[in-house]
């Protein structure tokens, strides 16, 4: 696999070794081994969620706060779909910075977004499978984030505003200034 640095402290891009041929395909999704080798970072994931979402879902921003943060290790396993990390660690140098990289099943990208950041996707395709793996379990008491369309974060999810769908819960997320993620 390669590690490429995106321009947000700790998150990396994760790029498989795909072996093709006649019959389809194989890689090697994650190796604990090699990450923290080639990071200086130490992951074990503990629980997978995957989601469906039809065209114009966006989902987030989310994160889990204090004991329960998660890092996650994020693909797409169908369809296409626009990932966004955004740094919320006030501590970091790229605190308030976000980036975004489009995951496809066709180019088996992932993303390693760590603890403190808050993570959304928008779906572009018809329908997308999304894959996320976490290095801590789920507790709805510590969930967090920030508001998707949020003025000072100004984040293009690449979709027209009219066709995004969102959850109840994340139309009323807080705005990034804050601070309450």
């Amino acid at each position: 696999m390669k590690i490429k640095e995106t321009p947000l402290k700790d998150c990396y891009i994760i790029e498989p070794n795909v072996f093709e041929d006649d019959r389809g395909y194989f890689y090697e999704k994650f190796n604990e081994r090699e990450f923290e080798q080639l990071t200086g970072m130490n992951s074990h994931f503990v629980q997978d969620n995957i989601s469906k979402s039809c065209y114009g879902v966006l989902r987030g921003l989310h994160l889990q706060k204090g004991e329960h943060a998660q890092a996650k290790l994020v693909s797409c396993l169908e369809g296409e779909v626009l990932d966004v990390a955004v740094d919320l660690r006030e501590s970091s140098p790229t605190f308030g910075k976000w980036f975004s990289l489009e995951l496809t099943a066709e180019n088996k990208l992932q993303l390693y977004v760590p603890r403190g950041f808050g993570h959304g996707f928008s779906v572009l395709s018809e329908t997308a499978v999304f894959s996320y793996k976490c290095d801590n379990f789920y507790d709805k008491a510590s969930e967090g984030g920030v508001l998707w369309n949020d003025e000072d974060l100004n984040i293009d999810w690449n979709l027209p505003t009219e066709d995004i769908i969102l959850s109840e819960k994340d139309k009323v997320l807080q705005p990034f200034a804050l601070k309450n993620f």
